[in-house]
C-alpha cells in the first residue's frame, strides 16, 4: 500500500473513484459542495479588506461571501501540501520556472511563462465566479446532485479545454 505514495502518477480510475468518495465524505460531514474558487474569492475579500481599511466587508458581494478563512479556504492549503506531498515522495518534485513540454511547444522564456500563468489564472477565476463555481464546484458537487447548470458548465470546461490545448499544440488527434 506504500507503494502508492511513491507512484508518479496513479490510475484516473483509481483517482476517480478517490474523488468520488472524497464528496460523499464532504457532503455528509459537512453539508455544503465542494470547490476552490470560494476560498479564493475569500482570500481576495480579506486582502481587499485590508487594503480598504475594512470598506470591503460593506460591498454586497462580500456581504454574501464574507471574507475569512474557513473550510473552503484551507482546501486549497491542503491541495498545495497534497501537491507538494505527493511529488516530494513519488521522487518527481523540482523547481522549474518552465516545464519541458511548455518550453518545447512554446518557447524557454520564463517571463512569458509567468506572464501566461497569470492571465490564464485570472481568466479562470473571472470564469469560475462568472459560472457561479469552479471545475471542482461544478464538475464534481454540481453535477453530483444533478444541477443542470452544473452539467452545462462542466461540458463546456471539457470543450474549451480541447480547443484551447489543439490551438495551442495542434489538433493532432484528429
Amino acid at each position: 500500500m506504500i507503494e502508492w505514495f511513491t507512484m508518479a502518477s496513479w490510475s484516473p480510475y483509481l483517482a476517480g473513484a478517490g474523488i468520488g468518495v472524497l464528496i460523499w465524505t464532504v457532503f455528509v460531514l459537512s453539508d455544503h459542495p465542494l470547490g476552490c474558487s470560494t476560498g479564493f474569492l475569500k482570500t481576495a475579500g480579506m486582502v481587499e479588506a485590508g487594503l480598504s481599511g475594512g470598506k470591503a466587508k460593506e460591498m454586497s458581494y462580500y456581504r454574501k461571501f464574507v471574507p475569512g478563512i474557513d473550510w473552503y479556504w484551507l482546501l486549497i492549503i491542503g491541495i498545495v501540501i497534497g501537491a507538494f506531498l505527493s511529488s516530494y515522495l513519488s521522487g518527481i518534485f523540482a523547481v522549474v520556472a518552465v516545464p519541458s513540454f511548455f518550453a518545447a511547444v512554446v518557447g524557454p522564456d520564463a517571463v512569458f511563462r509567468f506572464a501566461v500563468a497569470l492571465v490564464g489564472g485570472i481568466l479562470v477565476g473571472l470564469g469560475a465566479r462568472w459560472a457561479g463555481g469552479c471545475t471542482s464546484g461544478h464538475g464534481i458537487s454540481g453535477t453530483l446532485q444533478l444541477s443542470f447548470a452544473s452539467w452545462v458548465a462542466a461540458a463546456c470546461f471539457f470543450i474549451s479545454g480541447i480547443l484551447v490545448a489543439g490551438l495551442l499544440f495542434g489538433f493532432r488527434f484528429l
